[in-house]
């Protein structure tokens, strides 16, 4: 068992003053059978209230609007999270695997991880790769997913900043190159186009040295998650060729970026913006204490650094909201 302390910094720098901003933000780490989210605060800055809901696929979500004259708007999410060790992923399963994984799917409710979506779905270039890897119904649906695993991460090369969070699978399938997202797009696409359902899932993951990641350490992670018969939803991390397992921390499910977007708003004015990210990730395997005081941490400066742009030091300057998951939930 770990615990991990999550610190995800996010602002918004505007060339010019904006008059609103409406926003809602998707950082909260998820509750389930592995993993849970035992702290969780929110802060914005300029002041505002921030009201809490959960989507319908069960990941929560802050919302809050601004309604004054602003610069800038800086967002500070922190987590406590403790996550255990999931069931042992086999390397293959029964013959009879596509019978049994076919049959569930006809008994339960999985079109939405089946459909086409925004940033999943078939195009010529993804059906020509299909070709290339030779992508059917093979083996059994485990081994193909492992088989997926690492050819898209030997045939992709991680390039940060190589697409955006709007390019399509096309892009990094052209130039053979992309970050976590187009990985996750492109396996989620290729598992819908054989009959396994399968979703993205949105979070963060802790490095270590030892690792040797491809992903970046100071930012948010996306995998996916594939339905097998008698394992239930199990994680794959093709960016860098993993099963998702406890250093993987689950914030939100869903089709595809679409629906899982660390931050979506708009702002009213005519301006321009500029986005700046940093996150930090930490382990232990003692449960430590959590800043319910808010307070400024001393390395805060490192963040703030990391994100290009100034913080105002004044813890005072945020309005917070907190609530503490005791409880678990499963999906």
């Amino acid at each position: 068992m770990n615990f991990y302390s999550i610190r995800h910094l996010t602002k918004f720098r505007y060339e010019g003053p904006v008059s609103e901003s409406m926003m809602e933000v998707r950082m909260q780490p998820r509750s389930d059978t592995e993993q849970r989210c035992l702290a969780f605060s929110l802060s914005v800055s300029p002041r505002c209230r921030v009201f809490p809901y959960r989507d319908y696929l069960g990941n929560h979500v802050h919302h809050f609007d601004i309604p004054e004259n602003h610069s800038q708007l800086v967002i500070i999410a922190e987590s406590l999270v403790e996550r255990q060790s999931g069931v042992t992923v086999p390397a293959f399963l029964s013959p009879d695997a596509w019978g049994e994984l076919d049959a569930t799917v006809a008994a339960k409710d999985f079109w939405e991880m089946l459909m086409p979506s925004d940033f999943a779905k078939p195009t010529p270039m993804l059906l020509q790769f299909v070709k290339q890897l030779n992508i059917c119904r093979r083996d059994d649906p485990l081994l193909l997913m492992h088989e997926l695993n690492a050819a898209l991460y030997e045939r992709f090369a991680y390039v940060q900043r190589r697409t955006h969070v709007d390019s399509s699978i096309d892009e990094a399938l052209e130039s053979g190159e992309g970050v976590c997202q187009d990985f996750a797009h492109i396996m989620i696409a290729l598992a819908r186009h054989v009959g396994i359902p399968c979703r993205y899932v949105s979070g963060y993951l802790h490095h270590r040295k030892e690792d040797h990641d491809r992903s970046l350490e100071d930012a948010t992670h996306a995998w996916v998650e594939a339905f097998m018969p008698s394992l239930g939803w199990v994680g794959f991390d093709p960016t860098n060729r993993l099963i998702a397992d406890e250093r993987h921390v689950r914030t939100a499910l869903g089709r595809d970026y679409t629906d899982v977007p660390p931050t979506r708003g708009i702002y009213r004015g005519k301006t321009a913006s500029e986005l700046s990210v940093a996150v930090r990730v930490s382990a232990s395997t003692v449960a430590p204490a959590f800043d319910t005081d808010m307070q400024v941490p001393e390395d805060w400066s490192r963040l703030v650094e990391k994100a290009q742009a100034p913080v105002a030091p004044d813890a005072a300057a945020l309005a917070a909201v907190r609530q503490p998951q005791q409880q678990q939930q499963q999906q």
